[in-house]
This record gives structure tokens, C-alpha cells and sequence, in this order.
């Protein structure tokens, strides 16, 4: 296997809140080699977005993590003093978050947000600045980037705005981009305009990704290999192709299941249930209460991710039965 540009592991983060401690990351698992593009799903609650802030250490209290190791090119980020993670975070690992205008000041325009960037990480000031923040905004397919470097946030359309926070991302160069639901609240169009940018980084700059999302039709364009999250934990990962063709956890077959299609009439599949309560987590396999195939084990013991093929790992007693 090629060395891992990022290893996560048995990653566990808690938030306090006022019924108690939930438990929000029970011992992720991750890897990431140069180049690749993984992707993470799952429901609302699953862990995704806290998984990718704690590999930043971007968690701030309620939250804290727990326990685990984050290895980035050979460094463990969450051993790393402030200082030097403040130089690993934003120059070696971007990340774009969810709400492409709540990370826009709304006071500075373009420019001065991406000339900013531009002086902490790269060191370029004055007219090399400007013509490296005009040049950014072209990358990323925005027109005219002269007049945009000139406007501020709300004078956006939601689309530009994403691609404006991938330019200020893509600004220190770095090595690998955490993308946080790249192409919510956009419509079809720009999220295929997104799609396509996001792989025409990996192939033009060799860019290690990360990429949040619901969506699976996203996942399936754009990704190499898929991570799918449940209250968590890694409940299935291996490459795209494996995970929707033969899968093999009970939840994973749930979500693709519920996928919207245009070859199917009626209505659309669901799982039963919702996701647990995080404050009092269930006792082995956290999708035993929602699942057609759970057994006493199931209820007795967390299964570990077993290795259904190369690089196809699952966490189920029974991924043998489910198809």
C-alpha cells in the first residue's frame, strides 16, 4: 500500500453538554494516501464535520478530543505545540468549510482577505500580491478577477462565494484540502462546476482531498475511496466502486437505499429509526437498534473492521449474510 499522506487513528472526541458527556467520535479510523480523493458519509450526527475539525485541531470547547493519534506527513498534529500546528494548519492543510459566506468577513472585500492569506503564508505583499490573488480567482474559474477582488461577500452569488473560499484555500499552497460539504445549498449546475474544479486540482496539482458530504452522487463523480460514518465510528470504507456495487454493511446498503433515482416510482427508502443519542451510546454495534440483521453479538460486542477484500474493510458481525 502506498505510505499515507494522513493515517487517523482510534480518534475519539466528547462534547460536554447539559445531560451529560456525548460521545461524539468513538475511534475513528482513516487513511489517506497522496493524491487521493476520500470521501465521508453519512446521516446529520454521524461525526463527519467533528472528524475533520479535530484533524485540524479545530475543536473548541464544549468539545475536546480524547484519545488518537492524527499523522500527517509523518508528524502527529495532535502532539504538535500551538505554534507549530498554527504553521501546519492553513499552509500544509486548507480547509473549506461548510457555509461558504459565514467564513467570508463581511466587512473586508476579496481582495484584502486573499492578499492577507496571501502575506502570512507565502510572504508576497503589494502588486505581487494582487496579481497572485487575481490569478488565484481565474484557477478557480471565477470571471473577471480584477473587478471581483474589488467586491465584498454579499455581493456574491452562492457559487462564486465557494469557489472565492476554494482560491483562499488553494492560496498557501498546500497538500492536502479538507472540503466540508463543498456543494450544499448550491443547485445542480454549480454543483457540478465544483465537482469538476475539485478534480481538476487533483490532476493539475496533485491535491490530497477530503471530502464531507451527503451526497452520494457527489462521492461517486469525484472520489477514490469512500469512508462511511455511523455515531462515529467507521462502519465501512474501501473504494467507490466496492462500496456501491457489494456492500456489506447494513448501513451502507440503508443509505444507498434511500438515494433519490429516476428509475425507480414510488416512494423513497428509509432507515428505520434515527441516530443515537450520543450521550448514552449503545452497547456494542451503535446501529444494532436500526438493524434488520442485528443478534445478541451485535447488542455484546463492537465489531472491528474486518477486511471483506484489499482495501475493502467492514465493521459488522454478519457482513458475510448482508448483500
Amino acid at each position: 500500500m502506498t505510505e499515507s499522506l494522513l493515517h487517523v487513528e482510534d480518534l475519539r472526541a466528547e462534547f460536554d453538554t447539559p445531560e451529560g458527556v456525548a460521545h461524539v467520535l468513538d475511534g475513528i479510523e482513516l487513511r489517506l494516501a497522496p493524491g487521493e480523493i476520500l470521501g465521508i458519509v453519512g446521516e446529520t450526527g454521524s461525526g463527519k464535520s467533528v472528524t475533520a475539525l479535530s484533524i485540524v485541531r479545530l475543536l473548541r470547547p464544549p468539545g475536546r478530543i480524547t484519545g488518537g493519534r492524527v499523522t500527517f506527513e509523518r508528524q502527529d498534529l495532535l502532539a504538535l505545540p500551538a505554534g507549530a500546528m498554527r504553521r501546519v494548519r492553513g499552509r500544509a492543510i486548507s480547509m473549506i468549510f461548510q457555509n461558504p459566506r459565514s467564513s467570508l468577513n463581511p466587512v473586508l472585500r476579496i481582495g484584502q482577505t486573499l492578499r492577507e492569506v496571501l502575506k502570512v503564508h507565502l510572504g508576497l505583499t503589494g502588486a505581487e500580491a494582487e496579481r497572485h490573488a487575481a490569478q488565484l480567482l481565474g484557477d478557480v474559474g471565477l470571471p473577471d478577477p480584477a473587478t471581483l477582488l474589488g467586491r465584498y461577500p454579499h455581493q456574491l452569488s452562492g457559487g462564486m462565494a465557494q469557489r472565492v473560499m476554494i482560491a483562499l484555500a488553494l492560496a498557501p499552497e498546500p497538500r492536502l484540502l479538507i472540503a466540508d460539504e463543498p456543494t450544499t445549498a448550491l443547485d445542480v449546475t454549480i454543483q457540478y462546476q465544483i465537482i469538476t474544479l475539485l478534480a481538476r486540482l487533483r490532476q493539475e496539482r496533485g491535491l490530497a482531498q477530503i471530502v464531507i458530504t451527503h451526497n452520494l452522487g457527489v462521492v461517486a463523480e469525484l472520489c477514490d475511496r469512500v469512508a462511511v460514518l455511523y455515531a462515529g465510528t467507521v462502519v465501512e470504507e474501501g473504494p467507490v466502486e466496492a462500496i456501491f456495487d457489494e456492500p456489506r454493511h447494513p448501513y451502507t446498503l440503508g443509505l444507498l437505499a434511500a438515494r433519490a433515482r429516476t428509475d425507480v416510482s414510488g416512494h423513497l427508502a428509509s432507515i428505520p429509526g434515527q441516530v443515537p443519542d450520543l450521550r448514552r451510546r449503545p452497547t456494542g454495534c451503535p446501529f444494532h437498534p436500526r438493524c434488520a440483521w442485528a443478534q445478541d453479538v451485535c447488542r455484546a460486542e463492537k465489531p472491528v473492521l474486518d477486511s471483506v477484500r484489499a482495501g475493502h474493510r467492514v465493521a459488522c458481525h454478519f457482513w458475510r449474510e448482508v448483500a
